[in-house]
C-alpha cells in the first residue's frame, strides 16, 4: 500500500499551533514511508470562508517547509463531482430529499431534549421518495443504517465502536444547494486515494458518519488516527477564531521554522527523553503508535529554549541568512553597519529569538537620540565629559583598528584620567549604543567603526555641554 495523507483546514481562522501540528503529523508519517502528502482547502462553507485565510495557510506551510506533493485542492473547485456523487445517490436510494422546515426541526429538537433524549433527525421525510421539491427549499440527507454497529481501529486509541441507530441522518448537502463538509471529505479521501486520515479527536463523532458514507460508495476506508487537543497556557482549547496565534506570528516574532517544528513534534509525540531532533531525526523515527492519548500544552518558555538552541546551534551562515531577512522585514538596512556574521557571532547567545536580537543592535545600523533619562543623567556630567573628548582624540588616533587595541585604549583612558574602567566603559556604551546594555564595548566599538564612533562621541560631548 502506497501511503497518502492529507492535511485538509477550513479557511476560516488563524492557522495556529494545533492544526499545524496536524499537518506536520501526516507530512511526517507520508515521508516517513515515502509516501505522498496532499493539501486540501476544504472551503465549501462560504459564509465563513475567508481568502486571507488560505494565504495564511499556505505562507504557513511553505514558511515551515510542509511542501506538499498534490494540491492545493480546493472543494469549491470540485462541486460538479460532489453533485453527481448526490445524483447517483439519491437514485440508489442511498440518499433522500428532506423538506422539513428549520421550525419544525427545531420543535423537535427541543421535544426530545425535555424528554432527556439526544437530539436527532427525526426520519420524517427518509421513506417518502420525494422526487421534485418546486418553490420549496429542502436539503438532502443520506440514509444512513438504522441498525449494526460501527467499528474502526484507531491508530492512537485502539477500538472505537458506535450504534448506527445513535446516528442520524447526516445532511449532505444544504438548501443553498452546496455540498457539506462531512459529505465532501468523503468524496475527497476517495478520489484521492488517502490511505491515512489523521486528524484532531474532535473528529471522531464523524467518522462513523464517513465510513458509512464510504461504505454505501463502496470504497476503501482509510486508517484514523485521532490527535488529542493542544491547550493554550491556560488550559484552554485553542480555537482559530477566539484564542489562537496566527502561524506566521511566530515568524514575526522571531522564532525559527526549525526550531517551531521541534517544538511542536513534541507536543503528543516523543522517542525516549531526546528533545532536540533534526528533520531527517523526525522523519526517520516518527511513528503514530508514539502519539499520547493525553491533551498537551503550549508552553511558551519551552518554545524559547529550543529557539535559542537552534539559533546558537545551527550553522552561522544559515542563521545570518534568516537574521539578515528578518532585519529587511524590520526595515533596517543591513548595508549600513557590520557584517551580520560578526554581529551574528557576537549576539546568538544572549537572546532567545531573532526579534530580541534584532531590537537589541539597531544601534549598530541606526542613529539614536540622547533622550535625557537616568542613565544618562547620571552618567552625562561636565565632570565625565573629559572622559569622551580623551576616548574621540584616542580613537581618532588609533593606527591598528581591532578589539584588542580598543580594549587598550579604554584601559589606558581608565589610568591616565584616574576613572574606574567601569564608568568609563558606562560612558562610551551609552554614547555609542544609547543603552546600558551591550557585549564588550570593545567589540561594539570596533564592529560600528571608526567613522560612527567619532561621530556618536561627538555627539555625546555636545550634549553634555548643552545641558
Amino acid at each position: 500500500m502506497k501511503v497518502k495523507t492529507r492535511f485538509a483546514p477550513s479557511p476560516t481562522g488563524n492557522l495556529h499551533i494545533g492544526s499545524i501540528r496536524t499537518a506536520f503529523y501526516s507530512w511526517l508519517f507520508a515521508r516517513h514511508y515515502n509516501g505522498k502528502f496532499v493539501l486540501r482547502i476544504e472551503d465549501t462553507d462560504l459564509s465563513r470562508s475567508e481568502s486571507i485565510s488560505t494565504d495564511f495557510i499556505i505562507n504557513g506551510l511553505k514558511w515551515l517547509g510542509l511542501n506538499w506533493d498534490e494540491g492545493p485542492y480546493f472543494q469549491t473547485q470540485r462541486l460538479n463531482r460532489y453533485k453527481e456523487v448526490i445524483r447517483v445517490m439519491l437514485e440508489k436510494e442511498d440518499a433522500y430529499i428532506c423538506i422539513c422546515s428549520f421550525q419544525e426541526l427545531e420543535k423537535t429538537r427541543m421535544k426530545q431534549i425535555k424528554k432527556g433524549y439526544k437530539p436527532r433527525y427525526p426520519g420524517t421525510c427518509r421513506n417518502l421518495k420525494i422526487k421534485h421539491v418546486l418553490n420549496k427549499n429542502y436539503v438532502v440527507r443520506f440514509k444512513n443504517p438504522l441498525f449494526g454497529k460501527v467499528i474502526f481501529q484507531d491508530e492512537i486509541r485502539g477500538e472505537i465502536v458506535f450504534n448506527n441507530e445513535e446516528l442520524d441522518d447526516l445532511i449532505i448537502q444544504r438548501s443553498n444547494g452546496m455540498p457539506t463538509y462531512n459529505f465532501c471529505v468523503v468524496i475527497d479521501d476517495l478520489d484521492m486515494k488517502i490511505t491515512h486520515v489523521i486528524r484532531g479527536e474532535d473528529h471522531i463523532n464523524n467518522t462513523p458518519r464517513q465510513i458509512n458514507i464510504l461504505k454505501s460508495l463502496e470504497g476503501d476506508i482509510p486508517i484514523y488516527a485521532h490527535l488529542s487537543m493542544i491547550l493554550d497556557e491556560e488550559g484552554n482549547k485553542i480555537s482559530k477564531r477566539k484564542n489562537s496565534v496566527n502561524i506566521m506570528d511566530y515568524n514575526k516574532n522571531g522564532f525559527l521554522p526549525e526550531a517551531l517544528l521541534n517544538y511542536i513534534v513534541r507536543l503528543g509525540w516523543s522517542y525516549g527523553d531526546q528533545e532536540i531532533f533534526n528533520i531527517s531525526e523526525m522523519k526517520k523515527l516518527f511513528n503514530l503508535k508514539s502519539i499520547t492519548k493525553s491533551s498537551s500544552i503550549v508552553n511558551t518558555k519551552k518554545l524559547l529554549w529550543i529557539n535559542k538552541y537552534y539559533i546558537n546551534n545551527l550553522p552561522l551562515n544559515y542563521v545570518s541568512n534568516l537574521f539578515d531577512n528578518y532585519m529587511k522585514q524590520q526595515n533596517i538596512d543591513t548595508q549600513n553597519g557590520p557584517n551580520l556574521e560578526s554581529l551574528v557571532k557576537l549576539l546568538r547567545s544572549r537572546y532567545h529569538t531573532l526579534k530580541e536580537m534584532a531590537e537589541s543592535c539597531r544601534y549598530f545600523y541606526e542613529e539614536f537620540d540622547l533622550l535625557k533619562k537616568k542613565e544618562t543623567e547620571k552618567y552625562f556630567t561636565i565632570k565625565n565629559c573629559c572622559v569622551l573628548e580623551e576616548s574621540y582624540r584616542r580613537i581618532k588616533k588609533l593606527f591598528i583598528w581591532n578589539n584588542y587595541n580598543i580594549s587598550m585604549i579604554i584601559n589606558d583612558i581608565s589610568a591616565s584620567i584616574k576613572v574606574k574602567t567601569k564608568e568609563v566603559n558606562m560612558i562610551l556604551r551609552i554614547s555609542i549604543t544609547g543603552n546600558i546594555y551591550s557585549p564588550s564595548i570593545s567589540t561594539v566599538i570596533y564592529l560600528i567603526g571608526r567613522e560612527k564612533t567619532l561621530s556618536r562621541i561627538q555627539k555625546a560631548i555636545l550634549y553634555i555641554k548643552n545641558l
